[in-house]
Parts: structure tokens; sequence; C-alpha cells
């Protein structure tokens, strides 16, 4: 039995990553591994709180055993992309890194509640903690902070410190136009922080806008026997993943990137068509199965696709969605058909309590814009109104435990009686709903069927 070292010189650390955990590691560092010019890039890699798995990558050189999972067996093979594994705590060493003028891109896998926008177009100052560390950074420009676009401000004032030249904000999470996102909480904290920053930042920093795609459930200790009976090697920190990938990039580069698309990414002009697929078609029908799924009690994604009422739910949101996809009909009944096959495989086993997490981050960006379509055109699709009323369930206890970065203020709307529980709940998700009487009427009525 042997552990993962590295026997020839890592690439210089030429990219940054922040929110270090296994979509980044199935995703932007395995495109970086597979490059054509890979031994130029080396990532140095923050996570985003828990030191755990940057101290396992640590003890192995920053590689890592990448399980591709397919039905009909597994693929393994050595990630060698990430050679820095630093934990959230290492502020000094993220200030450092951020300083050094051979770092030219930073990627970021924070997830959508992680950028604490207000969905508005800026940052959310009523966030717990937004205030705090408003101060902190005012009082003190090093000082360690926690959430992401902190962190990203702290670094960023060290970059011009250093006069350390031009950087490219890459962020990889499932929000729609997640680089304007990333642009206006930036500004917004920036402003806050000081004011100067933020013309440094027009000149010197530029935010790509990304989709990104390729399911990859939390590792689990079998997957670390895997590796072990595959490999023979003791792997700490491995990580599994579904074959298909998929990564979108549009932006600038000033300072360089790797060529990532020898390893199969598309660089566009316009991610609107495949982001707006992406978002509705596959992760709003992630988010039917991972509050509809629950209730009827199943726990990973492939049992829910073999659950036939839950089939029938997936086909009749795509249905919903069909009309209003840019990228056309014949495209998006592909493009299901693969997801199907995706959603089956049953050796991904893909946590429904994984998907169900912050809903009242992912839900307005998945579900809602064809709901708001099909509202305008006079219609009550039958799928959004299930779906609303599961996520309310799920927010009174039933289902998939609650994760949600508004838990304390959803939770006691949520315990309300049902009457007023349901208009409260969905106003937190867009004010319009509440005052959408059919809508409400029906979400009521159908988290009665649900219960029952």
């Amino acid at each position: 039995m042997t552990g993962l070292r590295r026997t020839s010189p890592a690439p210089p650390v030429r990219s940054v990553h922040l929110g270090l955990g296994s979509f980044s590691r199935a995703h932007q560092a395995w495109y970086t591994d597979r490059a054509a010019d890979a031994d130029e890039w080396g990532i140095a890699a923050f996570s985003g709180r828990r030191p755990d798995l940057a101290r396992a990558l640590a003890a192995q050189d920053g590689l890592y055993t990448l399980v591709t999972r397919a039905a009909a067996g597994d693929e393994f093979s050595v990630v060698r992309s990430v050679v820095r594994a630093r934990a959230a705590a290492e502020h000094d060493a993220w200030l450092a890194v951020l300083s050094c003028p051979a770092v030219s891109v930073l990627t970021l896998t924070v997830t959508e509640a992680g950028y604490l926008h207000d969905g508005l177009g800026g940052l959310d100052r009523t966030l717990p903690g937004v205030a705090t560390e408003i101060a902190l950074l005012r009082e003190d420009r090093r000082a360690p902070v926690g959430s992401a676009p902190a962190r990203l401000v702290a670094g960023l004032l060290a970059r011009r410190a250093a006069d350390a030249g031009p950087l490219t904000l890459v962020p990889c999470d499932n929000l729609p136009d997640n680089g304007a996102v990333l642009t206006a909480v930036l500004r917004d904290l920036s402003a806050a922080v000081d004011p100067s920053l933020t013309g440094w930042l027009e000149q010197q920093v530029s935010v790509a806008t990304t989709v990104v795609d390729r399911i990859t459930p939390e590792p689990t200790e079998a997957d670390r026997r895997a590796v072990l009976a595959g490999t023979g090697v003791e792997d700490r920190a491995p990580v599994a993943t579904e074959p298909f990938s998929e990564w979108v990039v549009a932006g600038t580069f000033p300072g360089g990137r790797p060529a990532w698309e020898t390893a199969g990414a598309v660089l566009t002009g316009d991610v609107g068509p495949y982001e707006q697929r992406k978002l509705w078609l596959l992760n709003g029908a992630h988010s039917v199965l991972a509050y509809a799924g629950p209730l009827r009690g199943h726990t990973t994604v492939d049992e829910a696709v073999r659950d036939e009422h839950c089939r029938a739910l997936l086909h009749a949101w795509w249905a919903t969605c069909a009309p209003h996809l840019a990228v056309g009909p014949q495209q998006a009944e592909v493009y299901c058909a693969a997801l199907l096959e995706r959603f089956a495989n049953p050796r991904m086993r893909h946590a429904l309590a994984q998907i169900a997490a912050d809903g009242s981050q992912k839900l307005p960006v998945r579900l809602l814009p064809a709901l708001r379509l099909e509202r305008a055109a006079g219609r009550l699709p039958d799928v959004a109104v299930t779906v609303l009323a599961a996520w309310v369930l799920h927010l009174r206890g039933a289902g998939a435990p609650l994760r949600d970065v508004r838990a304390e203020r959803l939770r006691p709307l949520a315990a309300q009686a049902l009457g007023d529980a349901v208009p409260a709940v969905l106003a937190e998700l867009d004010p319009a709903l509440a005052d959408d009487a059919a809508l409400v009427a029906a979400v009521r009525a159908r988290c009665g069927e649900l219960f029952r």
C-alpha cells in the first residue's frame, strides 16, 4: 500500500482557487490538469471554511485521485494541478499568494449563497457578519475575514499594495450571469471598505462569466476504499464524479490563463444560452427531485428518477421550460434525454439533501424565471406548484434536513399556520409571489396533499 506523493517538480503557482472542495477538484482543477500547458499552471487552493480537506491534500503534495464513475465501472486518474492546499484560516498565505505577480487567475466555487448578494444587483448588507467584516477591513487591511467577498477584497487590497499586475476572477457557481453578480458585490464591498479601491479594480481586475456542469457528490469512505482496491494507493482525499463535464467561459485574461479549451472548455463571447439551458433544465430538475423526492422516501437522485411519479415531474418541468429556452426545442430534447441518463446512473449516489441545501438562493434562479414567464402567459404550471409546496414542507421539517443560509429567518415563517406560512415563505423568494392569489392558494392546497 502506498500514498500519493510527487515524484517530479510541481508546476509553478500561477492560479489561485477559493472554495476548495469536491466540485472544484472534479472541474476547474481537472481542466487545468488536462490543458496542453498544464506544466505551466499550478493552483494554490484555499478551503472555504473547514481545514480537513486542505490538510489531507497538503499531506499528499496536493495530489488526489479522480474517480470517473460510469454506470459500467470506475476509471482512476491522478490530478496534479493543485500544488498547494491551504485552510481558510491561513489568511497570511492567502494575502501572500494574491500579492504574487506570477498569479493571474483566481477561480471560485463558494456556492450561490457565498456571494452575499441581495438578488437585486449588489451586496446584501443585512446578512450576519457583513457589517463586522467591513469594519474589520477598514481598521486593518490585513484583518482575517471569513466570507468569500471579504477575503477577495482583502486579497485585492494586498495585490494593489504589491503592484502585482492584472488579475482575472472566474466565478464557477450556478448563478445567472455570475460574473456580473461578483462584480457588483465586489464594487459595493470595496466602496464600503476603501473607496479608492474601486478605480484600481476597474483598471486591473477583470471578471469572467461561466457556466459549469459536472455532477459531483460529496466524497464517502466507500470512495477511498474503491481507490485503494482499484489502484493500490491510499488516498485520503479522492473525489468521484460522472463522465460528463462542461465549462463555458466568457471574459478577458490580460495576465494569461491555462489553455482550458485544449481540455474541452468552450470559450465564447456569450454564455447566455448555455447558462439558461443548464440552470433551468439540469439545476431546476435537481431542485424538483431534491424537494419532491424525499417526501416519497428517496435519498439520492437515481432513486428518485426510478420513481415514476418523480420522473413524471421531471418531464412536466422540462415541458414547462421548453417554450422559453433560447436553444430551441430540438437541442432541449437532446439535452434532457442526456440528463435522464446522467441522473439514472446508479453508481453516482448523488444525495438529494446536498442539492436541497440553500433553496432560498437556488430556487430564484432555477425555478422562478420560467414560472414568471408562465404566469405572464396566464398559465399556472402544476409542477412549479408542487416544487414550491414541497419546499415549504422542507422548511417545516419534512423531507431532507434543512440547511439554508437563511434558515434562521425561514424556519419561524414556515412554522406558522399553513395559511400564513405559504405567502410568508413565498415572499422570501419574491414578494410578487405572495401577491399572486391563485399561486398562493394552489401551493397551500398542494402542501396539504403532499403532507397527507
